[in-house]
C-alpha cells in the first residue's frame, strides 16, 4: 500500500515554488519586449506622419509660383494634421541658376531646402529635404527690390 502512495504524490512545495519563479522570469522578459516594441512602434508612427507633412508642404512650396526667390518661410502644423504631434517647418527657398541678363518670361531655378521638426519624448527631432523648381521671371522680379 505504501508503494502505490509514493507513485501518486504531486509536485512538493519547492518544486512549484521553482516553477512558478521560472514562469515569473518569463512573463517579465515578454512584458519588457512587448513595452520596447509599443515604444517603437509609437516612434515610427510619428515618423511616418511626419514624413508625409513634410511630403505635403514640400508639394506647396514646389506648386506655389508666387513664393518669392531668396526668401525663409516658417510655421507650425495645425494639429488636427499633425495627430496632437507638436511639429513645424523652416523652408529657405533660393535662387539657384538664372540667366545672365535676366528678363520677365525667363526661367530660373529656385532650390528649395525644407527641415521639418517634430517634438519626440521632450527631445526636438529633425530632418531636411532638398528639391529644385523652375519658374518664370516677372516684372516685379526685375526690380531692384526683386528677388531675381
Amino acid at each position: 500500500m505504501k508503494k502505490n502512495l509514493r507513485r501518486r504524490r504531486g509536485f512538493t512545495l519547492l518544486e512549484m515554488i521553482v516553477a512558478t519563479t521560472i514562469m515569473g522570469i518569463a512573463i517579465a522578459g515578454l512584458l519588457s519586449g512587448i513595452s520596447g516594441a509599443t515604444r517603437n512602434a509609437a516612434k515610427l508612427r510619428d515618423y511616418d506622419r511626419v514624413v508625409q507633412l513634410a511630403r505635403l508642404r514640400m508639394n506647396d512650396l514646389l506648386a506655389d509660383p508666387k513664393l518669392p526667390g531668396n526668401a525663409q518661410l516658417e510655421g507650425v502644423f495645425p494639429p488636427e494634421y499633425a495627430g496632437g504631434l507638436a511639429c513645424g517647418w523652416r523652408a529657405q527657398i533660393s535662387v539657384a541658376e538664372k540667366s545672365p541678363q535676366p528678363a520677365p518670361g525667363d526661367f530660373a531655378l529656385d532650390r528649395v531646402q525644407l527641415e521639418i521638426w517634430w517634438d519626440a519624448g521632450g527631445k526636438r527631432q529633425s530632418f531636411a529635404l532638398e528639391s529644385y523648381r523652375r519658374r518664370t521671371l516677372r516684372d516685379q522680379d526685375m526690380s531692384p527690390g526683386g528677388t531675381n
